[in-house]
């Protein structure tokens, strides 16, 4: 498997166990907000970005060691009322999971870091509200 794959996987994994606010639905699969039960909430949507790659090592060789960036969205959804209350909650939940383990238990694969690097709040129609959450994630590997 992939380390791409690998790393979105961590991630919904690692997300999944986040305990306060207990987040229902982790998905990297897409659905539809407004047709979730509120015992759903709060629901995270997991996507995998864009990525930049770079090479490391010289020469024209296909074989080398090559740094890669990703950047995983995470959007959350919260319902009910105090939704600015909500969407902190999980904004700072999500921040102590990559905390966890900014590795996301992959160090030995070659993942270097982990981080938010953005967070944007998505305008939504009460009772919903949303946000835009952006982990980066650092890491080298070989190319064989």
């Amino acid at each position: 498997m992939s380390l791409r794959e690998d790393i979105a996987r961590a991630i919904q994994l690692g997300l999944q166990e986040i305990q306060d606010p207990r987040s229902v639905l982790v998905t990297r699969e897409p659905f539809e907000v407004e047709k979730l039960a509120i015992t759903q909430f709060p629901a995270l949507l997991i996507k995998t970005a864009s990525e930049e790659r770079l090479n490391v090592s010289m020469g024209a060789s296909a074989i080398g060691r090559r740094t890669g960036t990703i950047e995983m969205n995470v959007r959350g959804f919260v319902r009910g009322t105090d939704l600015d209350t909500k969407r902190n909650e999980i904004i700072d939940a999500v921040e102590q999971a990559i905390d966890l383990d900014r590795y996301w238990g992959l160090k030995d694969r070659g993942v270097l870091d982990s981080q938010i690097t953005q967070i944007e709040i998505i305008d939504r129609v009460p009772p919903l509200a949303e946000i835009s959450i952006t982990i980066t994630v650092n890491y080298n590997y070989l190319r064989n």
